[in-house]
């Protein structure tokens, strides 16, 4: 992937606002209203579809580097599944947030689609998606089968709505040469926080401002995020009623990024994106980032670069991490052969995430993960290592508008126009608000 996928991954992690409007402008009775058009007496069929021929409109936003992969697995599959016709279309996250419940409203929805976790509940709410119940007890899916984290956050009022395809969590990337330059060994990257903070000074002493702090989404928030839950915090209460960011883990969070620009580790200011860019050029050593940057450091053929799991800087193991989710939506009307050969296209693609995972994720499935031919890519082994300390936002709808208050937080701090504790209560402020509004909004 290139680096124009922080727009394209920023605008789909933060669709939840304007997707809920977009949602509520449907033509929906609302949040309560009972889902129809099938799903749930659907008969599964979930590894063969042995009824009349049917076409499957699949959508996404896969429209970087990732794209061709998905594309290639849709072809095999067309191939081996003669009487299911898929056909895939990707628009921009943005907009596919916007198209598809606009679609679903007019009776001209997709068939299946993906959608980041985060968004699962605001349209399993709205009653765009079906429930997938069915297909997960068919095939006696259970959550070791994927992660329990990743499995749970796809269930919305006791109810699953979701089947994981992936997981893309942060990594640590690190730069050998640089780290060469300030006499560190450039295969032993940091592990601890006192060996961080070690390289880091070692750094400082030759001149180099190692490890840049991002005051945006990509990467600062992600960062901010894993700190927190590794100082033993969280975001939200698990009924997403209240914020508990601004408590002592995530003032300990963001004052180690803030600190970072005080103790002259990294430089003020840094833009969107500068924080990679400066890692290419060789003048920072350390980059917290996304597995989707590990295709495009192999484009730098000079560059020498690992990755590892995130150093674990707090009390436990914790890293922040996207998914990308399987759905079905609600149709017009029902029809009971669209609906199973959708959910043999969403098992097959699963048990063939392998290819998926050469695009840069990590497969949700755990038998791809722990297949010789997923340890064989070393760089997203080195990040899927992570799996069971991942943690993904609660799954209630409209999350992602609070979450708009972290990372407001994180810039007002890092920028140093708010002390960490002041920025932080403010945000937690105004995300309670939004979390009062959303339960009123989509009942509870």
């Amino acid at each position: 992937m290139n680096l124009q996928f922080s727009r394209r991954g920023l605008l789909g992690l933060t669709a939840g606002a304007g997707g809920a409007v977009l949602l509520g402008a449907c033509g929906d009775s609302g949040p309560n209203e009972k889902v129809t058009g099938g799903g749930q007496n659907a008969a599964p069929a979930p590894t063969a579809y042995t009824g009349p021929n049917v076409a499957l409109a699949f959508w996404n936003g896969f429209t970087g580097g990732d794209g061709p992969f998905m594309k290639k697995l849709v072809d095999q599959f067309n191939t081996e599944n003669p009487n299911i016709k898929v056909s895939m279309n990707t628009y921009q996250w943005a907009d596919y947030y916007q198209k598809v419940p606009a679609a679903v409203a007019t009776g001209n929805g997709p068939d299946v689609g993906i959608m980041h976790v985060d968004n699962v509940a605001t349209n399993a709410a709205r009653g765009v998606i079906l429930p997938l119940e069915d297909l997960a007890k068919a095939l006696n899916f259970k959550a070791e089968d994927f992660s329990p984290p990743v499995w749970n956050a796809g269930v919305y009022n006791n109810t699953r709505y979701a089947i994981p395809l992936d997981v893309h969590p942060l990594g640590f990337f690190y730069n050998k040469t640089v780290m060469e330059k300030a006499g560190l060994d450039p295969e032993k990257p940091p592990t601890t926080n006192d060996e961080y903070l070690d390289a880091l000074d070692k750094m400082k002493a030759k001149g180099i401002q190692g490890d840049w702090v991002t005051p945006f989404e990509f990467t600062g928030s992600m960062q901010f995020q894993s700190l927190l839950w590794q100082f033993g915090g969280n975001l939200f209460d698990e009924q997403a009623t209240k914020a508990l960011y601004a408590e002592q883990p995530g003032v300990q969070a963001l004052t180690w990024m803030t600190d970072h620009i005080k103790n002259g580790w990294s430089p003020k200011n840094v833009a969107q994106d500068a924080d990679l860019v400066a890692f290419r050029n060789g003048k920072n050593a350390f980059n917290w980032n996304g597995i989707w940057t590990i295709n495009t450091l192999k484009e730098d053929k000079n560059l020498q670069w690992g990755v590892s799991a995130l150093p674990q800087i707090g009390t436990q193991k914790a890293a922040w991490a996207g998914s990308h989710q399987f759905v079905q939506f609600k149709q017009k009307a029902k029809d009971d052969n669209k609906l199973a050969a959708g959910k043999v296209f969403i098992n097959w693609i699963s048990q063939h995430s392998i290819e998926w995972a050469k695009g840069g994720q990590v497969p949700a499935r755990a038998e791809i993960r722990n297949s010789a031919e997923f340890k064989a890519l070393p760089e997203q082994s080195a990040i899927g290592s992570q799996i069971d300390d991942l943690h993904f936002l609660p799954p209630k709808p409209g999350i992602a508008e609070a979450m708009a208050t972290v990372v407001t937080a994180i810039n007002e701090a890092v920028l140093g126009r708010k002390e960490p504790a002041k920025a932080l209560s403010d945000g937690a402020a105004k995300a309670n608000q939004l979390l009062e509004q959303n339960a009123k909004k989509y009942g509870g």
